[in-house]
């Protein structure tokens, strides 16, 4: 299916063409349990940029047919999809069918654009409106699936059956268990011979309604206020159009992502997709919520899916699932970056994460000693104490042992920090006896776990009373900036250093092997602190 032979979109709904990429539509579910709640939806999802409106007649606390559909299809500011949900398919409604059917037939004649009718009864409603319709009115047919995402095959022998009933558009809405059942949605769409709509529900499937845009759906849908969604892991209108910047999607759109778990509370795709704008670089920066790393790379082999960065807890299982790793990585044992290399697609692993470490505790320690720039690394014989011994660790110690610092590793389970602690020539102990440790003063600390992230800002790696003993205290976490860790160090006397920091400087290289361009460094700034 071409983008350009599906019928009624943009174009027929007047929406201005400058710089869109596709002709999938932006669909904003109303959920008023008013007419008038309704209206003041429509108006507000027409500001926001939506080019149609889902009438959710099932959420009306009263409904009379006639007259409160009169109302809405006159006086909606947008194209209408009227859709009367019974609860046997997910939706409010619990009355007679017939009657539900009724009200859809009427929503025909009186001028919705497009009327939603459910797989199981469609027969009974062509039956029932005997090939008359108006014109313009398409009749979608839809199958919710709130149990699983089935087989390839299954998919495609349920777009049959919904063909076969005279169905103007499909709808199929299925439930993602993990993200690697993406593509399987992605496939109905690439193969569909007719305007198809098809979204993977739940947060694993987030990725499905914003690709859609890429893969030719007719529409794809956003809450006009964020949470207040009419299916689960639905985005809102205003994340669809500037955060993931939807009408500049494409066919050839490069996809890239951060792969961690949980994935929710990373500024990644914020950063990435305005400096990806910026550049006029045809990509687009997903969060993916990953189960399984070697799952998510097998079924994401198409040369579309570029490359991902890797955060907790997957940095490790990233470096087990390359074709090739980069000499730093691989003594490190963790990845930061995957890139598939073009030529062959091949997958090669980087680590980054030290670089911006390391690099931002040295300018501390400078900055409090009044050092120049130029002289040897400030961590050069310091005792350096770094919590957690997983992918973030493992970058850390190796980071301050290049510089010449004396690392010691403390983590809950002692065989692991006896591992990485021998791999830097550094000591290991248990997270409790950290709370003791004390041979001398003046140490840096470095937390790598997600000890004090949102929403566990009440948590901390370690007491404040053990804090006084360091000179400086680096936290890797940066939702929330100043995490507990740091408030109390800070209180101590000891240095701060954000974990934001870190994270701003792998950006940067990051930026630059996703894209080939010089990373527009004051924008990521600015966009960081705009979404702190």
């Amino acid at each position: 299916m071409t983008l350009s032979s599906i019928p009624l979109t943009a174009a027929d709904l007047q929406i201005p063409a400058g710089g869109r990429r596709n002709s999938t539509l932006l669909c904003a579910p109303v959920m008023g349990e008013s007419v008038d709640q309704m209206l003041d939806q429509i108006r507000a999802a027409k500001e926001q940029g939506a080019d149609l409106v889902e009438v959710r007649l099932d959420f009306l606390k009263s409904f009379s047919p006639k007259q409160d559909l009169e109302i809405l299809l006159k006086q909606s500011a947008l194209p209408t999809l009227v859709t009367y949900r019974p609860k046997w398919e997910g939706g409010q409604y619990e009355g007679d069918d017939s009657r539900r059917l009724d009200a859809l037939r009427l929503a025909l004649e009186l001028g919705a654009d497009y009327v939603d009718v459910e797989l199981q009864v469609a027969q009974e409603f062509f039956s029932s409106i005997q090939g008359k319709k108006p014109e313009k009115a398409k009749i979608i047919v839809s199958s919710h699936n709130y149990q699983n995402t089935p087989s390839s095959e299954e998919l495609g022998n349920l777009v049959a059956r919904i063909q076969a009933t005279g169905a103007d558009i499909v709808k199929i809405a299925t439930t993602a268990l993990d993200i690697s059942d993406c593509p399987r949605i992605f496939g109905v769409l690439a193969h569909s011979q007719v305007p198809t709509i098809a979204i993977a529900m739940g947060e694993r499937g987030l990725i499905s309604r914003i690709l859609a845009a890429k893969f030719g759906g007719y529409l794809t849908f956003g809450a006009i206020e964020a949470g207040v969604v009419s299916a689960p892991g639905q985005p809102s209108i205003k994340d669809l159009l500037d955060l993931y910047n939807l009408r500049q999607l494409g066919p050839d759109t490069k996809v890239h992502g951060v792969i961690g778990k949980p994935i929710g509370h990373s500024k990644s795709p914020h950063l990435y997709n305005a400096a990806f704008k910026s550049v006029n670089f045809n990509g687009i920066y997903l969060p993916l919520l990953v189960d399984n790393v070697a799952n998510f790379i097998n079924a994401y082999s198409s040369p579309d899916f570029v490359g991902c960065s890797y955060t907790i807890p997957h940095k490790e299982d990233g470096l087990r699932c390359c074709d090739e790793v980069d000499p730093i990585a691989k003594a490190i044992g963790a990845i930061s970056q995957m890139i598939r290399r073009p030529t062959d697609g091949k997958m090669i692993g980087y680590n980054v994460d030290y670089l911006g470490a390391i690099a931002a505790i040295e300018e501390a320690l400078r900055a409090s000693n009044g050092a120049s720039p130029t002289t040897s690394s400030p961590l050069a014989g310091k005792l350096f104490v770094v919590i957690g011994a997983g992918g973030a660790g493992k970058a850390l110690a190796y980071g301050a042992m290049e510089k010449g610092a004396r690392v010691v590793v403390a983590n809950r389970t002692y065989e692991k920090a006896k591992e990485l602690a021998s791999k830097v020539g550094g000591q290991a102990i248990t997270l409790a006896e950290l709370e003791n440790f004390h041979p001398e003063d003046g140490m840096v600390l470095a937390n790598t776990t997600s000890v004090g992230m949102k929403p566990n800002v009440d948590l901390t790696p370690l007491p404040k009373n053990a804090l006084s003993r360091y000179c400086l205290v680096f936290d890797a976490i940066y939702t929330p900036k100043l995490t507990r860790l740091l408030r109390e160090a800070q209180e101590v006397g000891a240095i701060p250093v954000y974990g934001t920091e870190m994270f701003i400087n792998q950006a940067f290289v990051q930026f630059e092997r996703f894209t080939g361009y010089p990373a527009p460094k004051q924008l990521i700034r600015d966009t960081l602190v705009k979404n702190s």
